[in-house]
C-alpha cells in the first residue's frame, strides 16, 4: 500500500509533484530507491528541479478550428529566447493549443480553480453520493477522490493529452523540459467558440481535431 508519507518522502527527495511519485511508488511496488530511478528514467526528476527557474520567453500560439468556429491563443513559457526557436518546443505549443481546443479545460492548473466554484462542485457531488444511498461518514472521503476527476476535467496540465492519452499535459512537458534542458510553464489560454447550440456537435470535436492533425 501505497502511503501519503512514503509520497511525501519521495517529493521531497525528487522535487517532483505528488501524483508523479504517486505512481513511480505505484510502478516500483513502494521501492523508494526504484522510484527515484524510475523518476530519473522519464525525466521528471531533472524536470522538477528547473521548475522554479524562471521562463519569461516563449511564444503565443493560435489555433483555428472548423472555418473559425473554435478558437485558441495560449502562452507557453521557457527561459531563453534561443530554446522558444526550437522546433521541438514550437510543437509542443502547437499540441497544446490544439489540446485546449479539443479538450475546453477552464483553468491551467488546479490551484487556479477558485475557492467558490471548487466549493460549489463538492457540495454537487456530495448531493450525487446522497442520492447513490452511500453513507454520510464515507460521502466526504468520496468527494474528494471524485473532485480529482473534475480537475482532470477542467485543469489543462491534469487532462490526458489527445496524442497519448497514457500521460498527462504536465507529464508531457515535464517530458519536453528534460529533453530541451530548459523550464517550460503554460502561463495563460482563452479559448473561443463562436455562436450558440453547438453542445451536441462538441462530443465529437475531440476526433475531429485528432483527424486533422492525422492521429
Amino acid at each position: 500500500m501505497i502511503t501519503a508519507e512514503m509520497v511525501r518522502l519521495l517529493r521531497e527527495r525528487t522535487g517532483a509533484g505528488m501524483m508523479d511519485c504517486k505512481k513511480a511508488l505505484t510502478e516500483t511496488n513502494g521501492d523508494a530507491d526504484k522510484a527515484v530511478e524510475y523518476l530519473r528514467e522519464k525525466g521528471i526528476a531533472k524536470a522538477a528541479s528547473k521548475a522554479g527557474r524562471i521562463a519569461a520567453e516563449g511564444l503565443v500560439e493560435s489555433y483555428i478550428h472548423g472555418g473559425g468556429r473554435i478558437g485558441v491563443l495560449v502562452e507557453v513559457n521557457i527561459e531563453t529566447d534561443f530554446a522558444a526557436k526550437n522546433e521541438e518546443f514550437k510543437q509542443l505549443v502547437k499540441d497544446i493549443a490544439m489540446q485546449i481546443a479539443a479538450s475546453k479545460p477552464e483553468f491551467v492548473r488546479r490551484e487556479e480553480v477558485p475557492a467558490s466554484v471548487l466549493e460549489a462542485e463538492k457540495e454537487i457531488l456530495r448531493a450525487q453520493a446522497r442520492n447513490e444511498g452511500k453513507p454520510e461518514k464515507i460521502i466526504d472521503k468520496m468527494v474528494e477522490g471524485r473532485i480529482n476527476k473534475y480537475y482532470g476535467e477542467k485543469c489543462l496540465m491534469e487532462q490526458a493529452f489527445i496524442k497519448d492519452p497514457d500521460i498527462t499535459v504536465d507529464q508531457l512537458i515535464k517530458e519536453k523540459i528534460a529533453h530541451i534542458g530548459e523550464n517550460i510553464t503554460v502561463r495563460r489560454f482563452v479559448r473561443f467558440e463562436r455562436g450558440e447550440g453547438i453542445e451536441k456537435k462538441e462530443e465529437n470535436f475531440a476526433d475531429e481535431v485528432m483527424k486533422q492533425i492525422g492521429g
